[in-house]
């Protein structure tokens, strides 16, 4: 990656514009306020934050889980939108980085990322010409398609040809083709034109099912077999041709099902929250909190939110809400308080309920959060915390 623009985010000034920074830290860059070893108690709330030791434990377990099972790693970027993240997965060997539209992949350009996939469909003609810019200017480039009909409209003005992976979806699903005959047709089509290169096929099996059952499981694998069977099926314009699945819900069954793939293709696992886990959604669905076959992951991130009121019995009223923590999987968590809940969150309010008389106005919670892609982009820097000296030793910058 671009080590020089990724030194440059410490020489950001700190100011009004980054909420969870203190304002003893305004005027000062991001390098000056980290060599001053800030404490995190001292950083104001509502806050967010990683745990250095927790990162570094996701990023080395899941790297070995792959290494282990012939698995190339292709971490989805949009859970962070952070190029400081994606830099240590891809010192820690990961292949590419994914990402979900033309925005983020050029974030990941602008960064150095040196190989992208993106895992979608563009059907912006100007953007397609762009992508091929980048290809012929020395990024490699892969992208989903579930129809050549795009492509042909965005004909003129393309520098390079793009790796494109044939995307086989699922009834109701977000996109892909529906079947593995229609699969077939697309890859025909991909085939026929002159600026594209038939390199993959891919996937993504958390469309097809929520659940962590056996029945679910089971309809997991019948989409993968379905996967593996269209990859047979086709002869592909590159040497190493891309088999690609994998949230981070269901990779062991990617690894059982195509894992096999490996000696023939390479077998890219996109999953991304496994870097900071969580303590709801992904606590739940994870391979090993069901049983299966995955490294042990630890939720790296926190929130911190104060008591801002104690208006009734039973019920304390705390300073974060929508606009700082996640609430699309589950609300909040209460850490090291028993017999708590937050049932109920509003725009910059937070609701805690039962066990709450200890705490008066002024106390600090501390929050598990739940579904990293909605934690970050809340944030525009967030500092990282050493555990064992609660000292601020790094700042995540976003770009959402």
């Amino acid at each position: 990656m671009d080590t020089a623009r990724l030194d440059a985010l410490r020489d950001e000034v700190l100011d009004w514009r980054y909420k969870g920074i203190p304002a003893a830290a305004h005027g000062l860059t991001v390098a000056e306020w980290l060599a001053s070893g800030p404490p995190s108690p001292s950083l104001p709330t509502p806050l967010v934050s990683i745990s250095d030791q927790a990162l570094e434990h996701n990023l080395r377990a899941m790297a070995a889980w792959c290494a282990d099972r012939g698995l190339a790693l292709a971490p989805h970027g949009k859970a962070t939108m952070a190029p400081q993240l994606w830099r240590r997965q891809l010192d820690a060997g990961a292949a590419a980085i994914t990402v979900a539209t033309s925005f983020q992949a050029g974030v990941a350009r602008h960064f150095g990322v040196p190989r992208i996939v993106i895992a979608n469909q563009i059907a912006d003609p100007a953007e397609l010409v762009r992508l091929s810019v980048w290809a012929g200017e020395g990024t490699a480039i892969g992208l989903f398609s579930d129809s050549a009909l795009t492509f042909v409209r965005g004909a003129g003005g393309w520098a390079a040809p793009l790796d494109v992976y044939v995307e086989l979806g699922n009834p109701g699903g977000r996109a892909g083709a529906r079947s593995v005959k229609e699969a077939l047709e697309v890859a025909a089509q991909i085939e026929a034109a002159p600026h594209l290169r038939l390199a993959g096929v891919a996937g993504y099996e958390g469309s097809v099912t929520g659940g962590t059952d056996a029945a679910s499981i089971a309809a997991v694998d019948d989409y993968l077999g379905d996967l593996a069977t269209l990859f047979e099926a086709l002869d592909f314009e590159t040497d190493r041709p891309v088999v690609s699945a994998g949230g981070s819900a269901y990779f062991d069954r990617v690894a059982a099902i195509l894992g096999p793939l490996a000696d023939r293709a390479e077998v890219l696992l996109r999953s991304g929250s496994y870097l900071v886990h969580d303590h709801g959604f992904y606590a739940r669905m994870t391979p090993t909190a069901r049983g299966g076959d995955g490294p042990e992951l630890r939720p790296a991130l926190e929130g911190r939110s104060r008591v801002i009121a104690r208006p009734e019995p039973g019920l304390a009223i705390l300073d974060g809400g929508r606009r700082d923590f996640p609430y699309d999987q589950d609300l909040p968590i209460p850490l090291g308080l028993k017999d708590t809940e937050c049932p109920q969150i509003s725009d910059q309010h937070l609701f805690l309920t039962g066990a709450v008389d200890g705490l008066a106005v002024g106390d600090t919670v501390r929050l598990g959060l739940s579904h990293p892609c909605t934690s970050f982009d809340k944030w525009r820097l967030i500092p990282v915390v050493d555990e064992e000296t609660g000292t601020v030793v790094d700042a995540v910058r976003t770009f959402f």
